[in-house]
């Protein structure tokens, strides 16, 4: 035989699709899906079953964590040490497990720090007392052992859980091509909706859902998704839940008490830092972590003032932070069938009860194997204590006195090898009538058990009243609250700022500084050597400041981001990309809804609100077309009705005053006329539009000219007027070069 005839052959597409899929149904099968029945991984169940074999129940002395891990991969899981530590650590976690099956003792990690845990040379471990569920049937024959994989032990294939494990700590896990979210309950509402099923099968969801309304987590927080959204994820087996930190009031300061699953305080804490260090938080004056062993989770927000909204600060924090926390819900596990799957709440439900109901009518048949195989030793027995003396003669006098026993009393091999064993003290008057008993208690155990075992309603009351024991000896209250709330949403920058008196300073050179206050004046600052004032503008710090430049760019900045005016401010072209060659020229403060007026000096413009001069871009936004040789004039405020008038004066000293409704409102353009300025003197430069202003019902106008000014009010205006795009007419002789026109009140 040639050394190719030893050689298998097979195409490479065949080999890798099958190593693919081994090594696929094995990561799903044995490392990260949970099993139906009793909830748990493979790593998981053998860690349980090895603590179990070890002695190391609730009441006993702990031992090392090492030892545990030892027999742990020794005999049962031969994978990494830290790996099978890491999951053992996670069922001893209190914030981790809603119902832990360790209980450890040393460091076992913090929320704020899960895996901040100890080494396991350094802790100590045993079972808790609620794993007793998933271990105290295990050794009745109800469920199916198999060997380790070296062969050399036997380890159990599931555990045999007295509630349905699967809902109570859920499970996380990812395997090839699918995954596993499935959060944790309460046991008392598990119970209940369990039972409603095993007493009625055909249960809808919308009961058991009145019964099971919502996952209930380990930490307590408040779920604040909604029933119906909720009902929808139990349906279909998979969708989201949202949970929130409850928080509380003391003396004006905010203390939060619990957080969401999972969310460590110490990162909430950074990231409100990290807001307040940005200057977007500062309704916050100070934070505190005052958690201790009394209480775990106290984190203190100490606002600015008692006049802030709470409610809207921690919308924003519940929008900003994991104070609010989304969690993914995939009720995907491997099924009685060995197949995994999607289930729904009620699917997953009875198939659970399939389990349970063969669990206990496995024990049942194991402990009536036990009964009949004692009754029958017994009855060999007391056929032995009835005939005592004969059953002693032939002992003593025949070579092979068990068949002689078995021909004379009509025994079976198991009760003359059970007579045959009994010591001389069992011989006593006494031992009989003990015998009698026990055969008289047995007797009426196996009446119960096979009337249990032929009876479906016996068998079904026998689980429920065993479940309610459960959901009584370990059950508790929920500890998340179902508060329905929508999500929350950060609020605006403007919100979060206080609203206090400011003034935008502008120099020539474009440099910008704030300056607290409505009263300063602007041209009385120091500016830098060749600098000086060019526009101001007062309003309010939670506002937007708005730059219009030589080009009629809008830009915007947050007038709260402003350098202070205690120094000489900072380049506008640090914070923004202007063009080539454009240069600001003014500054505007004001609230978005209010309608301002916009021109340039080529005679043309229109109305428009703020909000349309507001730009998120740092290269600003084109609000206003101004011709080649024009320059944008200062935008003005038109708060105000129709009875509003619009006066404007050229450098050729024309005057013309019009209703301003005849102004169309636009969000951005070249406008239209609004004083007839031929367009050849436009063009040369000769005449172009000085000034503008809007004039409120009975107010008068003051012209300024150089450093005299005119003013006219009454009859003396009504000259003056006209409309849109009208050529105006002359002002008194001395007032050819209008400078300003202002408001005479």
């Amino acid at each position: 035989m040639s050394l190719d005839d030893t050689i298998e052959r097979l195409p490479l597409k065949s080999f890798t699709e099958k190593a693919y899929l081994d090594y696929a149904m094995y990561v799903i099968l044995d490392r990260a899906l949970p099993h139906l029945a009793d909830g748990l991984k493979p790593v998981q169940r053998r860690i349980v079953y090895a603590m179990s074999e070890l002695g190391l129940a609730a009441g006993n002395k702990p031992k090392k964590s090492a030892r545990t891990v030892g027999d742990v991969i020794g005999k049962f899981h031969p994978h990494g040490d830290s790996a099978c530590y890491e999951a053992m650590v996670l069922m001893a976690q209190g914030f981790s497990y809603r119902y832990p099956l360790i209980d450890g003792q040393g460091n076992w990690g913090s929320a704020d720090d899960p895996k901040s845990f100890a080494a396991m040379r350094y802790t100590e471990a045993r079972l808790s007392r609620f794993a007793e569920l998933l271990l105290a049937e295990l050794g009745q024959g109800t469920v199916d052992f198999g060997p380790n994989f070296d062969g050399t032990l036997n380890e159990p294939h599931l555990l045999p859980a007295r509630l349905p494990h699967i809902l109570l700590n859920g499970g996380h896990g990812i395997a090839v091509g699918m995954a596993t979210d499935i959060p944790p309950h309460n046991l008392r509402e598990v119970a209940a909706a369990t039972l409603a099923l095993l007493d009625d099968p055909d249960t809808d969801l919308e009961a058991l859902c009145r019964l099971l309304p919502a996952p209930d987590f380990p930490t307590g927080c408040d779920i604040i998704t909604p029933r119906a959204e909720l009902q929808d994820l139990y349906r279909s087996g998979h969708g989201s839940v949202r949970a929130r930190a409850r928080y509380e009031l003391d003396d004006g300061d905010i203390i939060i008490t619990t957080l969401p699953h999972q969310v460590s305080g110490a990162r909430v804490l950074e990231q409100i830092a990290a807001q307040m260090q940005a200057k977007k938080l500062p309704w916050l004056e100070d934070l505190r972590d005052e958690s201790d062993h009394e209480n775990p989770t106290r984190l203190v927000l100490v606002p600015r003032s008692r006049r802030i909204d709470v409610d809207a600060l921690m919308g924003h924090l519940f929008a900003t932070t994991d104070l609010e926390k989304s969690y993914r819900v995939n009720l995907n596990c491997i099924g009685l069938d060995g197949r995994p799957g999607v289930r729904d709440l009620r699917g997953l439900l009875l198939e659970w009860l399939e389990f349970r109901t063969v669990t206990v009518r496995r024990r049942l048949q194991h402990r009536l194997d036990r009964v009949l195989e004692r009754l029958h030793i017994l009855d060999g027995l007391l056929i032995a204590f009835l005939n005592i003396d004969e059953v002693i003669a032939i002992i003593r006098f025949e070579d092979r006195p068990k068949p002689v026993l078995m021909e004379r009393f009509g025994l079976t091999d198991t009760q003359a090898e059970a007579i045959l064993e009994l010591k001389l003290r069992h011989l006593a008057r006494l031992e009989e009538t003990r015998l009698q008993g026990e055969r008289d208690t047995l007797g009426a155990e196996r009446d119960s058990l096979q009337a249990t075992l032929g009876s479906d309603a016996l068998l079904r009351g026998l689980i429920r009243g065993e479940i309610e024991a459960d959901a009584e000896k370990y059950g508790d209250a929920r500890r998340c609250l179902l508060v329905e709330r929508g999500a929350a949403r950060p609020l605006a920058e403007a919100d979060l700022t206080p609203s206090e008196p400011v003034t935008v300073v502008l120099s020539g050179h474009g440099w910008v500084r704030l300056a607290k206050g409505h009263d300063i004046d602007p041209q009385g600052l120091t500016y830098r050597s060749g600098d000086g004032f060019l526009a101001a503008a007062r309003g309010r710090s939670n506002q937007q400041a708005v730059f219009l430049d030589s080009t009629g760019r809008a830009y915007t900045l947050p007038v709260h981001t402003l350098p202070s005016a205690r120094g000489h401010g900072e380049p506008l072209s640090g914070r923004l990309t202007l063009e080539a060659g454009a240069r600001a020229l003014h500054v505007v403060l004001g609230e978005p809804a209010e309608r301002y007026l916009l021109a340039s000096d080529a005679g043309y413009g229109f109305l428009t609100p703020l909000e349309s001069l507001i730009s998120r871009q740092r290269a600003g936004k084109t609000v206003l077309t101004v011709p080649a040789g024009a320059l944008p004039l200062a935008p003005l405020p038109a708060h105000g009705d129709d009875t509003l008038r619009l006066a404007c004066a050229s450098t050729a000293g024309r005057l013309l005053v019009f209703p301003l409704d005849e102004l169309p409102q636009l969000p951005r353009g070249k406008g239209v006329k609004l004083l007839g300025i031929p367009g050849r003197l436009i063009a040369s430069g000769e005449e172009k539009l000085a000034a503008v202003t809007v004039l409120p019902p009975g107010a008068g106008l003051k012209v300024w000219s150089g450093g005299r000014h005119l003013t006219l009010k009454g009859s003396d205006l009504d000259a003056y007027a006209g409309h849109r795009a009208d050529r105006g007419k002359p002002l008194p002789r001395g007032f050819a070069r209008v400078r300003e026109l202002s408001v005479e009140n």
